[in-house]
């Protein structure tokens, strides 16, 4: 029985389980996803004198960690992360910045999400389109905080 028990689990997402004393513990460890995608925003970034003196368009992805299971009960934006709000931030953040590389407004961003949003996990990709001739996008991905599952 207790085998089969655990087979099922295995089939689910959001359950930790540990077999223990001959005792099966199980936790759930909830972890959704999130998102937001080619964000387009102009800003100042680069290395070279030419770059400091114009605006690029940066392009941003980011996946973050959360657990829907309270909104999607209540059907309240309160109870999720309100991807319009951190939307307005970053947009706004990235304006006003004028980093010189990719890795530094990424780190920049991926503080913003984690302090002011309390996100615990995070995927960042932030891309120069345009950067290479011959590539569509350069960039950066990211991860910072701890995954749940």
């Amino acid at each position: 029985m207790l085998a089969t028990t655990v087979k099922k689990l295995q089939k689910i997402k959001h359950y930790e389980y540990t077999l223990q004393d001959g005792w099966l513990h199980i936790r759930i460890t909830a972890m959704d996803i999130v998102y937001i995608k080619n964000l387009r925003v102009e800003t100042v970034i680069g290395i070279f004198d030419w770059e400091r003196k114009i605006k690029q368009t940066v392009s941003i992805d980011i996946e973050m960690a959360t657990d829907i299971t309270s909104a999607a009960a209540s059907d309240c934006i309160d109870n999720t992360l309100d991807y319009q709000s951190i939307s307005v931030r970053i947009i706004e953040f990235v304006k006003e910045s004028s980093f010189q590389l990719i890795e530094a407004l990424a780190e920049a961003i991926s503080n913003i999400l984690l302090t002011e949003f309390h996100v615990s996990w995070l995927k960042l990709r932030v891309g120069k389109p345009g950067a290479i001739p011959d590539a569509e996008d350069v960039g950066v991905i990211i991860e910072r905080g701890k995954q749940l599952s």
